[in-house]
């Protein structure tokens, strides 16, 4: 099984990357080749709507690192989107990946795949994670995705928060059986 790990926190230790990290882990523990696009650490330019692309017909105008992602988005058996909630929705940096080569790929992309969604956040409160989740649903639906699970890990603000509760092991878990 192929897996692509989207991440979008500017955070190499923070909350959502020890999500990522433990997710990793158990995936390849089960076999699974597994790659990882770090929104936040590479060069992606926001979509500015110019319509050169016709939604994949052609090449976007930016020539940046959505071009590694390419290949292994069009590869991918199983997407998994990782990040902290910041105003109450995923990173800029994660959504302009979405915006980018989710629309450069769509149609290649669209069915036969699952999906799952790990968000962070420090609020504790149930409703602050619903844009996300109604954000992931949308996807879901447009691709015809299979929803592969939601880890929702609210009220951790910062790494020790985070290491004391359930959230690495579901992780892990989510990991080893992510081909399920």
């Amino acid at each position: 099984m192929k897996v692509l790990v989207l991440t979008g926190s500017p955070h190499k230790k923070g909350t959502s990357s020890l999500l990522a990290d433990e997710f990793i882990r158990g995936a390849k523990e089960s076999g699974n080749e597994v790659s990882r696009f770090d929104a936040a650490f590479e060069d992606v330019h926001p979509c500015i709507g110019c319509g050169k692309c016709e939604n994949g017909k052609n090449s976007c105008v930016f020539k940046d690192d959505i071009n590694k992602l390419n290949p292994l988005l069009l590869e991918a058996d199983r997407i998994v989107f990782v990040s902290p909630v910041y105003s109450w929705g995923l990173t800029a940096q994660l959504k302009a990946v979405i915006d980018r080569a989710f629309m450069l790929n769509a149609f290649s992309i669209q069915k036969n795949k699952k999906a799952m969604l790990m968000v962070t956040c420090a609020s504790g409160e149930e409703w602050i994670t619903d844009p996300v989740e109604a954000q992931y649903n949308n996807i879901l639906k447009f691709m015809e995705w299979e929803d592969a699970g939601r880890i929702l890990a609210r009220g951790c603000a910062a790494r020790p928060d985070i290491e004391v509760t359930d959230f690495p092991r579901l992780a892990y878990e989510a990991g080893k059986n992510i081909a399920k």
